[in-house]
């Protein structure tokens, strides 16, 4: 590539502002870039709204402390999906449910 149309893109660069330029004839490529030289715009984001504090009750002085109960173990089988997250009512969207809500299941 000739060196005056190199001269000639870097002038096109500058006086346009974009940042690259990517030019390839044949086999010869070039590409012109402006690291560093325009800053980027400042990004402004707005304060999140603070919300008011809860009231805080106070305690009752005569009621006894209530301890925790152990975490509870589900009653039955659990069926283990593969894919966190994903879960398919039926085999595809026209077709009828595998299971209705309240129904029970044999694993």
């Amino acid at each position: 590539m000739d060196i005056r149309k190199i001269k000639k893109l870097i002038e096109l660069v500058e006086e346009s502002g974009i940042a690259e330029l990517e030019i390839s004839e044949g086999e010869e490529s070039v590409r012109i870039s402006r690291h560093g030289t325009a800053a980027p715009a400042p990004v402004h984001y707005a304060a999140a709204p603070v919300a008011a504090p809860a009231p805080v009750a106070a305690p009752v002085a005569d009621a006894p402390a209530a301890e925790a109960p152990a975490a509870a173990v589900p009653a039955g089988h659990q069926v283990l999906s593969p894919m966190v997250g994903t879960f398919y009512r039926s085999p595809s969207p026209d077709a009828k449910s595998f299971v209705e809500v309240g129904q029970n299941v044999n694993a």
